[in-house]
């Protein structure tokens, strides 16, 4: 198992997964990819020629999804109208924005040599990550947690109940990996703050 990022020279972080880690975290950030893609916008009625160049038609209403309510809750919680058309200029480049940083998460673990069907045991992956990309990590570590939590129904404060899940509760072994990705979103803030 992974210790964790641990901060690199010229800033960024370093860390090995194994190759089930590895692939695991490629699962993980392919998940919330289409997750992000798969629900279709709503789309508007009139739209003022202004904005039809701009292209600003994006959802007007919550997502039904928990995890995509909970990943772009409403902006204005006690006006719905002000909420609609925030969400209208806003959703679509959030999730372009959260699809990349998952991608990003992709790309690295297959850039350092993560194969795409994943057969060979004691296969060891080294990441290394700029500021920059460290960033897209974080962001995407923080939307898989938050998908994980909203699945299971995680609540603050909930931990005992967790704890004295048996070994053979399904939901044991998925609160396992939130636990995990928490442990690496700490250790990756840890090791770019220094």
């Amino acid at each position: 198992m992974t210790d964790g990022f641990q901060p690199r020279r010229r800033g960024g972080a370093v860390t090995t997964f194994s190759g089930f880690e590895a692939d695991l975290l490629r699962s993980l950030a392919g998940q919330l990819i289409e997750l992000l893609r798969d629900e279709a916008a709503v789309p508007t009625t009139e739209v003022d020629p202004f904005e039809a160049l701009l292209d600003f038609s994006g959802p007007t209403t919550a997502p039904e999804d928990p995890v995509l309510a909970r990943l772009f809750p409403a902006a204005y919680r006690e006006d719905d109208e002000a909420a609609g058309e925030f969400r209208r200029f806003t959703e679509t480049q959030l999730r372009s924005g959260k699809a990349a940083n998952a991608a990003a998460v992709i790309d690295a673990l297959e850039a350092a040599g993560l194969p795409v069907d994943l057969d060979e045991t004691g296969l060891t992956i080294d990441i290394e990550l700029t500021p920059d990309e460290a960033r897209h990590w974080l962001k995407a570590l923080t939307d898989m947690r938050l998908a994980l939590a909203t699945r299971l129904g995680i609540e603050e404060g909930d931990e005992d109940f967790w704890d004295a899940l048996p070994d053979d509760d399904p939901r044991t072994h998925v609160h396992d990996i939130f636990d995990w990705l928490a442990f690496l979103q700490e250790t990756l803030v840890r090791a770019v703050s220094r």
